[in-house]
């Protein structure tokens, strides 16, 4: 049964910044989608979209349909319990995510007690239980978050996450600071109570690594548009896209001692979405671009099975200096 379905999502900042462009998703419970690309590409903003976190004036198109009901379409008390009640979102940089002046217990109390009816009681009852599914005890409840540590704290925005049992968990680089063994802690976590709870998961990320590891599928996107998209592992090994290639071959490979040395990388940045070149986005920094990327912009298509991607090349191989490591282990 389809948990999430997004259809055609627009999203244009005040001043006419283009900043997701035409995406379709779907997500099915139990399932974890994974979504890839630079700063500055659409994924967080993608992410806020989902549950109407963006400032005023910010204009919105399309549908989000979460267990079959628009958000975007919501009445705001509809809204209010869906974020909670129906959807979560785990933000980046915990210890600016947590009020440093309220200690951790009181700030997961908070939406149990606003969208629960729960007595105090019941309340700190529950929050204790959260922190201890989170891996935490239950007497940390009275720190405030400068007493624990990056990977503490990341445990309480988790389990302020599952407060409310949503049924659909939005973690937007949740490792993000944090050291590789704690990264690894907390990754095993969400993976766990994925499984556990039949979560839905969207998991954000720089790193496509990570992504192959712990999601099903895989989105890459790039100047507000998916790009690519398919089953996760097949995406990160061979993607179809010269920017998933690109993104895959940033990061040193084991089993591959020359990536180690010369991890390739593009030059320049994503481009400014209130100015996107014309084509195809990705061509001024595309190493196998053709003349038509300048002037065509494809599309998703089919690229193999259960796979798509936006290339005039997704017909065959991408070629080119990107795809030296197709086929490397992971």
């Amino acid at each position: 049964m389809t948990l999430l379905e997004v259809r055609n999502l627009e999203v244009t900042y005040a001043g006419g910044a283009a900043a997701v462009r035409g995406v379709d998703l779907w997500l099915a419970a139990g399932r974890k989608l994974g979504l890839a690309g630079e700063s500055g590409c659409g994924k967080s903003t993608l992410a806020l979209a989902l549950l109407r976190l963006l400032p005023s004036g910010t204009r919105v198109r399309g549908e989000v349909l979460l267990d079959g009901e628009d958000v975007l379409a919501m009445r705001w008390g509809q809204v209010r319990a869906v974020r909670w009640a129906g959807a979560s979102i785990v933000f980046q940089g915990a210890m600016h995510s947590l009020n440093p002046v309220h200690r951790v217990g009181d700030q997961i109390c908070e939406p149990i007690l606003l969208h629960r009816k729960a007595t105090p009681a019941a309340a700190r009852k529950r929050t204790g239980e959260l922190l201890e599914h989170v891996g935490l005890p239950a007497a940390r409840a009275s720190a405030y978050p400068h007493e624990l540590s990056g990977g503490q704290r990341q445990r309480v925005m988790i389990a302020m996450a599952l407060a409310c049992d949503p049924r659909l968990i939005i973690a937007d680089e949740p490792t993000t600071a944090l050291d590789v063994m704690i990264q690894a802690q907390i990754l095993r976590l969400i993976q766990q109570l994925v499984a556990e709870q039949d979560l839905g998961l969207i998991m954000i990320s720089h790193d496509l690594a990570v992504l192959a590891d712990l999601c099903d599928r895989l989105a890459v996107m790039y100047a507000g548009r998916v790009v690519e998209e398919g089953p996760a592992r097949e995406v990160h090994e061979h993607a179809r896209h010269p920017y998933g290639e690109a993104l895959s071959a940033a990061f040193p490979r084991i089993g591959d001692p020359a990536s180690r040395f010369a991890p390739r990388g593009l030059a320049g940045d994503p481009p400014d979405p209130s100015a996107l070149p014309s084509g195809c986005a990705f061509h001024p920094r595309c190493p196998v671009a053709l003349d038509t990327c300048a002037t065509q912009d494809p599309s998703l298509r089919d690229a193999g099975p259960g796979r798509r991607a936006a290339c005039v090349h997704v017909e065959a191989p991408v070629t080119g200096p990107a795809t030296a490591t197709e086929g490397s282990s992971a």
